[in-house]
């Protein structure tokens, strides 16, 4: 998961620096998603893809609409950090990219998740050595 949320980072660094207007900022919005996807999996890897997939989107929501009060601003003019995983300002477009940066990955999960279990059902259970077998009458 660390891994695929530094590929999530740089993938978005990379568009930022060869990209400008609305690619760039729906890209980012959906790659943070991506990223806090990948954070939610990190922490809990048992939890389910729905439940990670809705964590994720509401954080996201979370931080956003915080957007509407002036501390996220405030922080973010102070670090780069804050500006990064915070943001500036409200985007009522970001909103809708979130869940565009998650979804992919939830299926992905709940296909990584029934594959192995389907796996795990099939998988031959230990087998009765013949001469392990009790004779009936003895």
């Amino acid at each position: 998961m660390v891994v695929l949320a530094a590929s999530f980072t740089g993938a978005a660094f990379a568009i930022r620096a060869a990209m400008d207007g609305p690619i760039q900022q729906y890209a980012g919005a959906a790659f943070s998603a991506a990223i806090v996807y990948t954070i939610v999996i990190f922490i809990w890897p048992r939890i389910s893809p729905l439940t990670a997939g809705s964590a994720a989107i509401a954080y996201c929501w979370f931080i956003e609409f915080a957007q509407l009060t002036p501390i996220p601003a405030a922080l973010s003019q102070r670090n780069w950090l804050a500006r990064q995983l915070l943001g500036a300002q409200f985007d009522l477009i970001d909103v809708a990219w979130y869940p565009v940066g998650v979804i992919p990955l939830a299926a992905a999960h709940w296909f990584l998740r029934a594959r192995a279990r389907s796996q795990t059902d099939e998988a031959p259970g230990p087998r009765a050595n013949a001469g392990d077998r009790e004779v009936a009458g003895g």
